[in-house]
């Protein structure tokens, strides 16, 4: 049997891939929600569903939460007997503290595994491979990255593999074709792609001590 666990980490840093590659590697139903929009009717609809698969089909789920801090109390104990009773199991996503955020007998129900920010030799790896991936990156787009573009993508990602992802996407189909059919991203291009990064801040959190020990 999967135990449930609770995956803490900073955005982008591979929380909802693992959660995928568990369901795939131990051939359960991965049912994911996010808790931004999810109610206790869709906690309802799947559970049920879950039953009727393991009933007929003799297939586990795996009950995906992304950002599994937004749930509050009553619907966070709204799928606690069903995590309890094995009807699914349970992966939750969060980048806050789950200690302050998850309920105590969920909390207790299950596994915190905290993860680290990617580092900058693992963002440079997924850029990458995501320019020579043809079926699920941008390989078949011929792409090429300036070193200057490549550091300051990195720099600015913040550790953010989805960050980093998205704007080389942009960067890529943004970038004309030249003659040999090459698409070369320069810095400039890199830095058209790029919002304006928000920095991280929880104001009940972790995050909220850090930026007044970094002012101070």
């Amino acid at each position: 049997r999967i135990p449930s666990m609770i995956f803490w980490g900073p955005p982008g840093c591979g929380k909802t891939t693992l959660a995928n590659i568990i369901a795939n590697s131990t051939g359960a139903f991965f049912a994911p929600v996010s808790a931004v929009s999810a109610s206790v009717s869709d906690l309802r609809r799947i559970v049920a569903q879950a039953k009727e698969r393991r009933k007929v089909q003799a297939q586990r789920t795996i009950l995906f939460i992304d950002e599994i801090h937004r749930f509050n109390k009553a619907q966070q104990d709204a799928f606690l007997p069903f995590v309890e009773d094995g009807t699914v199991t349970l992966i939750g996503a969060t980048t806050e503290n789950p200690s302050f955020e998850v309920t105590s007998p969920l909390l207790s129900r299950s596994r915190v595994l905290p993860l680290k920010p990617l580092t900058p030799d693992e963002i440079q790896i997924l850029i990458f491979r995501a320019t020579t991936d043809k079926l699920l990156g941008i390989g078949d787009l011929n792409v090429e990255i300036s070193p200057d573009a490549l550091s300051h993508l990195i720099g600015m990602s913040n550790s953010d593999a989805r960050m980093a992802l998205n704007t080389l996407e942009i960067a890529a189909l943004s970038t004309p074709q030249d003659e040999t059919g090459r698409r070369l991203i320069t810095l400039p291009t890199i830095e058209d792609a790029f919002q304006k990064r928000a920095v991280q801040y929880d104001k009940a959190g972790e995050q909220h001590y850090d930026l007044i020990s970094a002012l101070h």
